[in-house]
């Protein structure tokens, strides 16, 4: 394994783990593509009827392999949404890597390090696992690095099947101001979530987000074209998805369907039928156990994700496992040290999703879910809403909080703190807008949720509900953080 420079201990702990996995492949193996955009948010593709933004990449592999309509992340945050994709755990199983700008622990397996030890040639470019830094240098958890796609395909070994990470920086921020003009955008048209004012600034800033989607699709368009030209297409299995929601207030960093919701599409030409669309709720966790069923490994037992090889070899769509797939549950740890020093947290929350509701328990509804506004107090020196990117949005939404009640609406729903429990009730508020949780008539459904949720979190050894000691407030942060701007 050339040059990796990992401690003893970490390598020790990481044979110990492959030693128990066990091999059942077959001869023809499939290919394995992972194509994941930073900071791209459902609804914005084409496939889900996304007016402007044109993505024929993606919508291709929806229309050739499965489109899932319920696709939700870990957590809403680069470092731990990655890791969860990569470990088949949630991110709360993941120690100090279930925070953004982390270490990741040695003990911890991923899967393109299990596919390699039974033959799979790995492969990364652009964004992997991170931001932060493994536990021993030099491990590569997503992959051996190349320049191109295009270059690992000229260089890998034919007589072997291969596992590519596909990464980018589109559409994180920043984003070239107004680049939708020349992109011929139409910002009538453009999605805007109910807790946007309806501005200008807005659509534009959304706009230009759209085109980094664009190159972001294109990219991934040409991974499919060498694919084709190989003759290796069908046989690859190509999953195409983004780590959590877009850079926007009350999207990226939050539990709303705006900031844990993510397109996916998975494609298997050889085994996968198409024209499929699926309703049951699916976690980015599954991935890990997907492939690693698909290549004929045994998936370990510590895994929390559920393979999603029956619902993708099956013929069904809508709703294919029903009983298995009622509801998600995700949350998020800390993002940035946006609080008031000496506070160096986060903003804790968990969250449970079924097709009728949305609850989030909150665990210190004391502290500001977006990060404090006032910077003179920040833990980190000028610290500004530091869990939401600065931005055009983020500016005019503050800038404008008095102008009237909506844009006051907007800025508590983006900024204001929150209670200990929300509950919305998605089929007279699909937006998430209205927080029905301390409503008489609700009691009973946020009851029975409240219950399911702590039942799951337990079961997947969540400290936030086992009673274990809670040290994510207290790993290393090795980031920076959104500052006050000196002129707005």
């Amino acid at each position: 394994m050339p040059s990796r420079t990992w401690s003893v201990c970490g390598l020790v702990v990481l044979l110990s783990m492959f030693a128990s996995i066990k091999i059942t492949f077959a001869a023809d193996r499939p290919n394995i593509l992972f194509a994941i955009a930073d900071d791209w948010g459902w609804p914005h593709a084409g496939a889900y009827g996304d007016k402007v933004v044109k993505t024929p990449a993606f919508d291709r592999l929806a229309k050739e392999g499965v489109l899932f309509n319920h696709a939700y992340v870990s957590s809403p945050s680069c470092t731990p949404s990655r890791g969860a994709i990569l470990t088949g755990k949630y991110h709360w199983q993941l120690e100090g890597a279930g925070n953004l700008w982390s270490v990741f622990p040695d003990k911890f397996a991923v899967y393109p390090e299990i596919l390699e030890k039974v033959g799979y040639v790995t492969g990364l470019s652009g964004k992997g696992w991170g931001p932060g830094r493994t536990e021993s240098k030099g491990r590569n958890i997503a992959g051996k690095r190349f320049k191109s796609f295009q270059q690992f395909l000229a260089q890998r070994p034919k007589d072997k099947p291969f596992v590519y990470w596909l990464g980018t920086s589109d559409p994180h921020r920043p984003f070239k101001k107004d680049a939708w003009k020349a992109a011929g955008m139409d910002l009538s048209k453009v999605h805007l979530f109910g807790h946007y004012p309806d501005s200008p600034q807005v659509r534009s800033d959304v706009a230009d987000y759209y085109v980094e989607v664009q190159r972001w699709d294109a990219l991934v368009a040409a991974a499919i074209k060498s694919l084709e030209a190989i003759n290796e297409l069908d046989n690859t299995i190509i999953v195409m998805t983004g780590d959590h929601g877009m850079p926007f207030p009350r999207c990226k960093s939050n539990n709303y369907d705006s900031g844990a919701r993510v397109p996916l599409a998975i494609r298997w030409g050889a085994k996968v039928k198409g024209k499929r669309v699926v309703n049951d709720f699916v976690s980015l966790v599954d991935i890990a156990p997907t492939f690693l069923e698909a290549a004929g490994v045994n998936v370990p037992k510590d895994m929390t994700g559920r393979s999603l090889m029956a619902i993708l070899q099956s013929d069904k769509q809508d709703r294919v496992e029903s009983d298995r797939r009622s509801f998600v549950i995700h949350g998020k740890e800390r993002h940035v040290p946006g609080q008031e020093a000496p506070n160096m947290g986060g903003y804790p929350s968990r969250a449970i999703r079924t097709h009728d509701y949305l609850y989030i328990r909150n665990y210190a509804p004391d502290r500001w879910p977006a990060g404090t506004p006032h910077h003179e107090k920040a833990a980190k020196k000028g610290a500004w809403f530091a869990d939401c990117d600065n931005s055009p949005t983020k500016t005019y939404i503050v800038a404008n909080k008095d102008k009237d009640a909506a844009h006051r609406n907007a800025y508590n729903l983006c900024f204001g703190k929150r209670p200990a429990e929300e509950l919305y009730d998605l089929r007279n508020d699909p937006d998430q807008l209205n927080n029905v949780a301390a409503h008489d008539d609700f009691s009973a459904i946020k009851k029975k949720l409240g219950a399911t949720l702590t039942a799951q979190l337990k079961a997947t050894h969540d400290p936030r509900e086992t009673g274990a000691d809670v040290k994510f407030d207290d790993y290393p942060y090795l980031g920076g953080a959104p500052k006050f701007p000196k002129k707005r």
